[in-house]
């Protein structure tokens, strides 16, 4: 019986990027202003090694450009504290708003920046807002030309800002020389439910985390992927003004619990990098 079987090691991802870079903010946010505002990424970065830490945890943080162009040591902290570097793209500009020239350029761009500074080689890459679709599956071709070797940009959900609800639910060739990671769900009803971490992880209860992320375990037998951002441990980052009731929802219920969530997750459930626990590491 699969009770008797050790317990498998998850995927722990960060996607690191600062409050005032969400999608979802952008329309009430001018990107020209990015440089101005109060940056919180580097405090909430370092307060989620120190946890990571505790737990013996390790990590996948797939970094913004912009973010490891301004803060150079902390991609090197990252790193140091054997962390995998990856790439989120430069500018957080969703793949499915940008031609094949520009995500290229943005992707490289990023790719380029973060082994310079990290002093390691990126093999991965995660789209903003999961923006990898039935619109532009393009986009896997352009990763392979900017030398990626796997990504996790695809969700498999039903969700209104992102996901393929008929995409493989688990690891797959995206194309020769690509793997694609899915976040994870769960089937039920014949239907897909979000298991993997992200405003899912912050609005329902603990609970409901757990319990889905052991049936993909127990069920599936299979390693689960989880997502996050260093924002979600911020409760006390500044409110954008003129967001809609379901933005503000979205964004700021359960800030000051995901902490404490966060901390039992770790001590629930082994802990490592995409790129290990998916066989994806260089030989």
């Amino acid at each position: 019986m699969t009770s008797h079987l050790p317990p498998l090691t998850n995927a722990l991802t960060v996607d690191v990027e600062d409050y005032f870079q969400v999608s979802a903010l952008a329309p009430h946010i001018d990107r020209a202003t990015w440089p101005e505002r109060p940056c919180r990424v580097e405090r909430n970065v370092h307060r989620l090694l120190d946890l990571f830490d505790e737990r013996a945890a390790k990590a996948t943080f797939f970094t913004l450009g912009w973010v490891a162009e301004r803060y150079p040591q902390l991609v090197r902290e990252i790193v140091a504290r054997g962390h995998e570097l990856a790439s989120h793209g430069y500018g957080h500009l969703r793949a499915s708003d940008q031609n094949h020239t520009e995500f290229f350029d943005d992707i490289h761009r990023a790719k380029a920046l973060l082994e310079d500074i990290g002093a390691t080689a990126i093999r991965g890459y995660r789209a903003p807002s999961f923006s990898i679709g039935y619109s532009n599956p393009w986009a896997f071709d352009v990763l392979l030309e900017a030398g990626y070797s796997y990504s996790s940009s695809v969700y498999p959900v039903k969700h209104d800002h992102y996901g393929m609800p008929d995409a493989p639910r688990f690891p797959y060739d995206a194309r020769p020389g690509l793997i694609e990671v899915p976040v994870t769900t769960t089937q039920m009803f014949g239907r897909n439910l979000p298991a993997g971490g992200g405003g899912y992880f912050r609005l329902a209860p603990y609970a409901l985390s757990r319990w889905v992320i052991r049936r993909v375990n127990r069920i599936d037998r299979r390693p689960a992927i989880f997502y996050m951002h260093p924002w979600e441990i911020d409760p006390d980052q500044p409110r954008i003004a003129g967001t809609s009731l379901k933005t503000r929802f979205r964004h700021y219920v359960n800030l000051d619990k995901t902490e404490s969530r966060l901390s039992r997750l770790l001590a629930d459930f082994r802990w490592g990098r995409v790129d290990q626990v998916f066989g994806l590491a260089a030989a």
